[in-house]
């Protein structure tokens, strides 16, 4: 079975989306579209922009759902995926591309997701930090050890975690993972600690949004980042979407259970390769490829 996985922040690059462009008139025209509906030029910041430019929330979160759900479409009859999941913002590239939600819904979305998260972070300094070589037991009791919010929030293969909170509260909890054994624990140059409490007032705000958009049956099981498992309900997957930005993202969970339900090939769709890498680090005997354009021809 062919599970098609989408990536999240982290993934843009400088060019990005600009093969699609120049080589798929479909592609041309929505990229077109996206540009109408955001109201400002993405397109010249993917394609021409600096990777700080990419760096800016409004700009990434939308440039990598556009590149990875513009690439799904240009695949046309070869796209055909038996499974669907997203890291993180990749759920919304995932739901599009399984056909839940609209390409023009999908990227509003994103784009007030984007702000959201931005608002939330100026709220209160957070962060993110990576913590490598201790098993997630380990690092979930010493997060609940430390006093303020440190939560777990990127379960990303077997060895890696990322948590998520408040600054002081992440450097401890840095200090004493190290001391409890992890190979490293080293803080994210992220804007905010997302995936944790601290991401609430985005939650609250992007809730409202997601109540008011149509969200359809999709085409194939969409395996959610909040419960690591198989949903096709409209209403579980709108309520699972809204508990994403404060819940911790199950990757490793994810994977395995698609591997369950009989996954053998992970195509991943969008920029970059991480997707595969984790994959490979949960299951050595699963396949991995890129999606390109060529399937197409």
């Amino acid at each position: 079975m062919n599970a098609y996985i989408f990536p999240g922040q982290g993934a843009q690059f400088s060019g990005m989306g600009l093969d699609l462009y120049e080589n798929s008139q479909l592609a041309q025209e929505l990229f077109e579209k996206a540009n109408k509906i955001l109201g400002f030029n993405i397109t010249d910041i993917m394609f021409q922009g600096s990777a700080e430019d990419l760096k800016e929330t409004k700009v990434t979160q939308p440039a990598i759902f556009l590149h990875s759900v513009i690439l799904a479409k240009t695949l046309g009859d070869s796209f055909k995926p038996d499974m669907v999941a997203g890291h993180s913002l990749g759920e919304f590239s995932a739901l599009v591309a399984s056909g839940a939600l609209t390409f023009e819904d999908g990227l509003k979305l994103v784009s007030q997701r984007a702000l959201a998260m931005q608002k939330a972070c100026e709220l209160q300094p957070s962060t993110m930090a990576a913590v490598l070589g201790l098993e997630d037991q380990v690092v979930e009791d010493v997060c609940k050890q430390i006093d303020g919010v440190v939560v777990a929030a990127n379960y990303n293969c077997p060895g890696q975690l990322v948590i998520s909170g408040e600054i002081e509260a992440i450097n401890k909890a840095c200090e004493a993972l190290k001391d409890a054994g992890a190979r490293r624990a080293l803080v994210l140059p992220v804007g905010g600690a997302f995936h944790s409490p601290m991401m609430e007032p985005a939650r609250e705000e992007l809730a409202a949004a997601i109540e008011n958009t149509t969200f359809s049956k999709p085409n194939c099981p969409i395996y959610q980042n909040v419960t690591a498992s198989a949903v096709t309900d409209e209403t579980e997957i709108k309520a699972n979407l809204i508990s994403q930005l404060t819940a911790p993202v199950r990757w490793t969970q994810s994977v395995e259970q698609m591997i369950a339900d009989g996954a053998t090939l992970f195509t991943e769709v969008g920029p970059g390769k991480v997707l595969q890498g984790l994959v490979k680090k949960i299951n050595r005997a699963s396949e991995t490829i890129s999606a390109t354009l060529e399937s197409n021809n």
